[in-house]
């Protein structure tokens, strides 16, 4: 080849092989994925612990199953049971302040009252767990001053976790394993995330009984357990 025609040649050559590239490039590249819908999450939360055989059963199955939860602790109730309360901190799952007794009109009394029973029960989590709680839950909803006292525990580092369906332990006398996990499904249809409302206090046979078909019910859904 003359040696006029070589550069512009060589300059072709490279410009067809570039836009080869960027053309393979263009049907190979993956679309982007837009709309897809958001993961579906759920958190289970315990109230009213630690008892001794439901909360160690609760343990047991959560194990099994390979999942987290969320306990949120009465702490007059730890005396006698600080094992389980090392082993809910020991298994991955988050400790929560309730209160101190459950009582609402002395936990409601006033500001310094709420204040007093959030710091005793944070105090008892602490010193048998070395676990420096960060969620609170508020015994009965709150009551009228709820605002207020959210905004207090938000000024001391706790988040505020309610719920959006419930098992039905405390709403239903008497309720079946079978029927637990029916209201578990009925009232979290729709929500996302699902914040499932379950108890582990010592009358509560029933829910340790229906939490492994609650588990699998909302495992086939394609749900994915969260903890705070």
């Amino acid at each position: 080849m003359h040696k006029k025609y070589l550069l512009p040649t060589l300059v072709l050559t490279a410009l067809f092989t570039l836009l080869a590239a960027l053309g393979y490039r263009a049907m190979t590249r993956v679309a982007p994925t837009i709309g897809l819908a958001a993961e579906k999450r759920i958190y289970l939360t315990f109230d009213d612990g630690p008892s001794t055989a439901v909360t160690e059963r609760v343990l047991d199955v959560l194990k099994e199953e390979g999942v987290k939860a969320t306990f949120f602790i009465v702490s007059d109730r730890v005396a006698g049971r600080e094992s389980t309360l090392r082993r809910i901190a020991a298994e991955g799952h988050t400790l929560g302040v309730h209160s101190v007794n459950h009582v609402y009109a002395q936990i409601y009394a006033s500001e310094e009252a709420f204040l007093e029973d959030v710091a005793g029960c944070a105090a008892v989590i602490r010193r048998v767990t070395g676990v420096e709680p960060h969620v609170y839950r508020f015994p009965g909803g709150g009551g009228k001053n709820r605002a207020r006292y959210k905004a207090l525990l938000e000024e001391r580092g706790y988040e505020v976790v309610a719920w959006n369906a419930v098992c039905g332990d405390e709403e239903i006398p008497h309720a079946s394993a079978e029927t637990l996990v029916r209201e578990s499904l009925e009232t979290a249809r729709g929500k996302q995330p699902v914040v499932l409302l379950l108890h582990d206090s010592a009358h509560h046979r029933e829910t340790a009984a229906a939490l492994p078909d609650i588990i699998r019910r909302f495992k086939e859904q394609g749900y994915v357990f969260c903890v705070f």
